[in-house]
């Protein structure tokens, strides 16, 4: 009953779930979440395709999921610490009345 297209299909749905996020909000912790929803998607992928590709002992695709969700975990910590930075500099999370870089 799983096929790589029900795969696609969840994570091109995650994806386009992330990009809304991304465009429609201003929320700088949002904007965030709904980048790592589109990180989590294309960990749906790689999984999906190392699942259902030729060589599945191969383990590729596990590494790629891997290896991207540690580079998530970082992107995380290091956006969260320039948003923390932002706001005690303005106050604000909104990304409208963030527009200022001087010091």
């Amino acid at each position: 009953m799983n096929s790589l297209q029900s795969y696609l299909l969840l994570s091109s749905l995650l994806f386009s779930i992330g990009l809304a996020g991304v465009l429609i909000r201003r929320n700088a912790i949002l904007v965030l979440i709904g980048i790592e929803l589109m990180l989590n998607a294309a960990n749906i992928n790689f999984i999906a395709f190392w699942r259902f590709g030729p060589d599945p002992s191969a383990l590729t695709g596990v590494m790629f999921a891997l290896f991207s969700i540690s580079v998530a975990a970082a992107e995380a910590a290091v956006g969260l610490g320039i948003i923390l930075a932002a706001y005690r500099h303005s106050r604000t999370t909104d990304l409208d009345q963030m527009n200022s870089l001087k010091g």
